[in-house]
C-alpha cells in the first residue's frame, strides 16, 4: 500500500497486492432460500484482513475508482467479472471503504499467470467531474410505436 500526496490536496492512492480471489461461484452458498458466504469465502475475507491490518486508517469516502489485475494460478479459462465481487466484498470487510457501491467506476484485467497468483489492486478517489456521472447508463425510452401484432382487421 502506499499513499501519494499533492501538493494542493490530499488524495489517497491505495496499492494492495491480494491473494488470487475465489469466483463468485466459489464465494458464496446456497441453504434452502439462504445464500451464505462459504468457507472458501469466509477464509479469503480473513488472509485479506490480515494482510492490511494496521495498514489501512480511516475508511475512504465519496466515489471510487478501482483498477484490479488478477494474475490467476494457472491458465485454466476463467471469467474476469467472476472474481471482483469477492475482492469488493473482502476489502469493505477491511475497512478500506465504507461500503463497496463507492465503487463507481472499475478496470479488470485478466492476465496470463506469472509467479505468483494473486490480484493487485489500485484504489483512488473518483475526479469530482468523473463521480457526477451516473454509475450506469439508462436506456433510452423507446421513441417509435410497436406494431400490433395479428392481422389488423376486424374481429369475427
Amino acid at each position: 500500500m502506499s499513499l501519494t500526496h499533492s501538493a494542493t490536496e490530499a488524495v489517497a492512492v491505495l496499492r494492495f497486492v491480494l491473494p488470487f480471489p475465489p469466483s463468485v461461484n466459489r464465494y458464496y452458498r446456497h441453504v434452502g432460500y439462504r445464500t451464505l458466504l462459504s468457507r472458501e469465502g469466509r477464509e479469503y475475507r480473513r488472509q485479506v484482513c490480515a494482510l492490511l491490518a494496521g495498514r489501512v486508517g480511516q475508511p475512504l469516502s465519496g466515489p471510487l475508482q478501482v483498477q484490479l489485475a488478477l494474475y490467476p494460478p494457472d491458465r485454466r479459462r476463467r471469467d474476469w467479472d467472476n472474481f471482483q465481487k469477492s475482492v469488493w466484498d473482502s476489502l469493505q470487510h477491511a475497512g478500506v471503504y465504507l461500503d463497496d457501491s463507492q465503487v463507481r467506476r472499475a478496470v479488470v484485467e485478466m492476465h496470463d499467470p506469472q509467479g505468483k497468483a494473486r490480484a493487485e489492486c489500485l484504489i483512488q478517489p473518483l475526479p469530482v467531474a468523473d463521480a457526477d456521472a451516473p454509475a450506469t447508463q439508462t436506456p433510452k425510452p423507446r421513441t417509435t410505436r410497436r406494431k400490433r401484432r395479428g392481422s389488423g382487421g376486424a374481429r369475427s
